[in-house]
This record gives C-alpha cells, structure tokens and sequence, in this order.
C-alpha cells in the first residue's frame, strides 16, 4: 500500500475468526443480510506545535478566543474541502463538517466502506447488539489521507457508557403522592432535594442563582419536560421551560429518555435555577458522535458567551480505547479548545470502581480508569457516600465503594496536579475532586411521572458544573472574567478550607485517606469557600 496512508491508529484489534474476543466481544460468522450504514468521522491533524501551545495555555491558567480557536486551531480549510470532493466522488453523504474544518462527518454503506477505505467489516456483538465493524485499519489515497489524524466510527461497539444507577426502592420512602403533586417526606434524608445538597456543600443562602451562565450538557437524548417540571416544582424552585435549549445535534431520532439525561438536567437546573440549560444531544453513544456534539459546542461558543460549563457522564475503560493516539487524541483536542476558550468540563469516573469492565457497570475488569475522565483538560469528578443528620449537617462523608479512579496509561501527569497527599509519579491520576454519588443516599429525581432515587457519579459532575456556574456568576458580579481551566486553580487550594477532606472509603484497589487520593481527588467542596478564594475581590 505505497500509495495509500493506513490508520492503524483507528482500530482495536479483532480476531480473524468467529467466536469470543478476550474482552467479551463476540465477532461472528454470519452477516446481517442488511446492515446498517456506516457514519465515519475523518479527523483532520492539527500541527503538534500548535497543540503544544494550547496545552501550555491552560496551563498557565491563559485562554483564546472562540474566533481564534477556529481560525487558528482547526483544520486546513483546503485540504478539507479536498477531502469532501473526494468522498462525494465516491459516494460518501456528507453529514456534517466541523466549524473549524477539524473533522468531517460521512455515511456510506458497508460495501462502499469496505471498498474506498480497504477494510473488512464484520459482525460484532457487544451487550446483545450487532454492529457491522471494521477488522483491519482502513486506508485512504495518500494524496487524499495526507491532512487526515485517524478515521474513527469504524468500530461502533466502542461507545460510552452512562455513570448513573437508579434506586426505586428508596424513593417510596421519602415521597409519595399527594393530590396529584410530588410531596417530601422526611428532611435530610434521602433521596435529597436540591437544598439538602446546597446546604452540604457551603452552596445556601449564598445569594446566587447562575444568573447570567449558560451549562451545556453532553448526552444521547432529551429529558420529558413533565419530569423536570415536576423536580422543579417539589424542590420549590420556579418552573420556566424557556431556560432549556434543546440542540438535536444530528436532527435525527432520539432514543427515549432512561434517566442519565433527566439526571443532569434537573440537577445542573436545580444548583443554578437561573441558568440557561443546553443539552447537547448525541443521539448515539458512539464515539465519533459525541465528537459531533463537542464540535457543535465549539462552534456555538461565538454566540454564547456565559457558556463556561459542560457536564459529561460517559466514560469508558482506557484499555479498551485503542490507546492515546486515535478517538482519545480526537477527544483530547477538542477539550483543549473548550478548556482554552475558558469552558470547564465537568466528567464523571465511573460507577464500577477500580475494575471497570466493558460494560462500565461492573467491577470485575482489569485496573483501569475510564476515559474520558482521565482526559488533562477535563476536570474529572469522583463520588462519596453522604450522610445528613437531621438538622442538614453533614454526618458524614465516605468514599463510594463503585466510584472510578485510578492513574492513567494514557496521559501523563500534568504540572499542576500536585499537592498534599498527591503520590509520586508520571501519570495522570484521577479523580480531582468529588462530590455525593452513592444511589444508596442518593439524589431525588422525577423519572417518568415517578418519584425515584437515583446515584452514581452521574450525579456529582452535574452538580460540579452547577458549582461552577454559581462562581463564575459571582466572579462576573465582582467584574471579573469568566474561570479559567480551573484544575490549575483547584491543586493550589489544597488542604485549604476550599475542600473537605474525604479520609475513610475504598472503591476496591484504592483507599480514601487524608489528603489526595485516588477515591475522592482533593476532596469535597466548600463552595462558599471556593467563592471568596475564586470569586474575586469582595466576596
């Protein structure tokens, strides 16, 4: 293939023959008689100089314009246009091309696939659904494939999973209906309402609202507005449908709503009742996907400038990633630009311990940490178990026997994760911070037309993003910018009143301890502290 660049970096490798991989796959003999259409996404390469230089700008706490990011950080406009024309010519339907020219989005059939890009596709079956995926690393023209990183999609039995776990049972115990209207039982008890947990973490009676910020939120599919306008109203908090945007990002068929998505939007909405919601639909899990919905998001940036927060509650184990330099690179560079452009992301580590296997969901898998928690321009959010005693004080607060973490083997230790307690080391650790994760003593949520109770580490990025946006709303009051990267910001706070220390909890080959750990990160928030040292002057 002298004439053809190949994308070795693209796939995972797949056994030639039928049968069960070591990972729980299985690849089988038969193909679908029709299957579906592939869409592939074709990541255009950035210069690593040019990379380079974002990293060392959120570093040094620096951002860049959302005009800059894409003028001088994206694709080469030409060569991009030149890949199009050529996909066209082969047949390819253009879907969508990133703003930046950093990424094109195509669909083909499995034969045409097959054909222009020289791969074997057959059928794989991961958690009972059959994907059509590829076996070997496709290829391009050289002359065409010369701009191109990696084609990513090819394998669509690599998606996320959600980090979030329902618990029905509890909920009756708290709440019930009455005179057709969601009623709370028992105060500080869970499930907890929004004002249990503001007053946990420092967050009440601080005279904010969110006002003025925008939360966006990454996920498959749209909550029902009935569920929200029903959370809203048992939290005693003002229903107002217009402040939740609504973006279909591949204006397709969304799957129905499960509860990951009613999750983080009841609970971003609820910490920040003045917010602007928006949620950024995938509409599938899929990797390259969610590249399309983080591009989109890059690309409203312009016309939206209180978006400083993003909420992710998706991850998947590192080792079943394919390594640094594919969809993990793909995702990497897009979270450099929202972190430059001074938008924090807020990423959940996972329900399944230190042990995640495929499914995210059990902790029988090999030492790992999920990405995309473990992503260096991310803020990655860990879980705990919390307890209110009766007057709303915190009884206590262990780390979550399920919440992920661990140190990376995709990235390496960036500067700015030091502090007391942080263990030696060339590897990225995770979490940074935590927060109530625990399904157990878990969050109330209106799921469906029912009260539930619902956990996991889905529930704390979320409300770390609402946090946030309690800040930055405070720093525009004191007329100050927006937050920068805010990890460079929080690794200088530890050990300060800014957090409280988690000290007791494992998640299975990690133990909570004083200090940094590998359970809770730095530790749980005081965010009326996090206030007076990042808010600026007079707060």
């Amino acid at each position: 293939m002298a004439d053809r660049k190949v994308f070795s970096n693209s796939v995972v490798p797949l056994p030639d023959h039928a049968g069960v991989t070591h990972n729980g796959l299985m690849v089988n003999a038969v193909q679908p008689a029709s299957p579906a259409p592939v869409d592939v996404m074709f990541s255009m390469d950035i210069p690593p100089d040019l990379q380079k230089e974002l990293e060392d700008k959120i570093a040094a706490g620096e951002t860049v314009s959302a005009n800059e990011l894409q003028s001088k950080y994206g694709g080469d406009s030409e060569r991009a246009d030149a890949l199009i024309k050529w996909l066209k010519s082969q047949g390819f339907e253009i879907l969508d091309v990133a703003a930046d020219k950093s990424a094109v989005y195509a669909r083909a059939t499995v034969s045409l696939v097959e054909q222009t890009l020289q791969v074997k596709m057959v059928p794989v079956t991961r958690d009972g659904i059959t994907y059509m995926s590829a076996q070997n690393a496709p290829s391009l023209p050289a002359d065409i494939g010369e701009p191109v990183h990696a084609i990513l999609g090819l394998q669509p039995f690599r998606r996320a999973q959600k980090h979030f776990r329902k618990r029905f049972s509890r909920a009756a115990n708290r709440n019930r209906l009455r005179a057709g209207a969601l009623q709370p039982n028992v105060q500080n008890s869970p499930p907890y309402l929004i004002a249990e947990i503001l007053g946990a973490y420092g967050a009440r009676g601080l005279g904010l609202t969110g006002k003025g910020q925008q939360i966006a939120i990454l996920i498959d599919t749209f909550p029902a507005d009935a569920d929200l306008k029903a959370f809203w109203k048992v939290n005693e908090l003002e229903w107002d449908q217009s402040r939740v945007k609504k973006i279909n990002v591949g204006n397709t068929p969304l799957p129905p709503p499960e509860g990951e998505e009613t999750l983080d939007v009841s609970w971003t909405g609820g910490i920040a009742p003045e917010a602007e919601i928006r949620i950024y639909a995938s509409g599938s899990l899929q990797f390259s996907a969610l590249d399309r919905a983080l591009d989109r998001i890059i690309a409203d940036l312009p016309a939206n400038p209180g978006l400083r927060q993003l909420s992710i509650s998706l991850g998947l184990g590192e080792t079943y990633m394919g390594g640094p330099d594919g969809e993990v690179a793909a995702q990497h560079r897009r979270f450099l630009k929202l972190a430059a452009a001074g938008v924090n992301v807020f990423v959940s580590t996972g329900d399944a311990g230190s042990n995640p296997d495929l499914s995210g969901h059990s902790p029988t898998g090999p030492l790992q940490a999920e990405y995309e928690s473990t992503d260096t321009a991310v803020v990655s959010v860990g879980g705990t178990t919390l307890q209110l005693a009766p007057d709303g004080t915190v009884s206590s607060e262990t780390g979550w026997a399920a919440g992920g973490g661990g140190r990376s083997v995709l990235f390496s230790r960036p500067a700015w994760q030091a502090g007391a307690g942080v263990p030696k080391g060339t590897d990225r650790l995770v979490p940074d911070v935590c927060a109530a994760a625990d399904p157990n003593t878990g969050a109330f949520l209106v799921l469906h037309g029912q009260a539930t109770g619902i956990g996991g580490t889905s529930w704390s990025a979320p409300m770390w993003a609402g946090f946030c946006a309690l800040i930055n709303e405070a720093r525009q009051k004191n007329g100050q910018p927006p937050l920068t990267y805010l990890n460079s910001l929080l690794y200088s706070l530890s050990g300060t009143a800014a957090f409280r220390d988690i000290a007791e909890g494992t998640n299975g080959a990690y133990t909570a301890k004083a200090g940094y750990d590998l359970v809770t990160g730095l530790g749980a928030p005081n965010v009326a502290e996090l206030i007076n040292r990042l808010g600026g002057p007079g707060v």
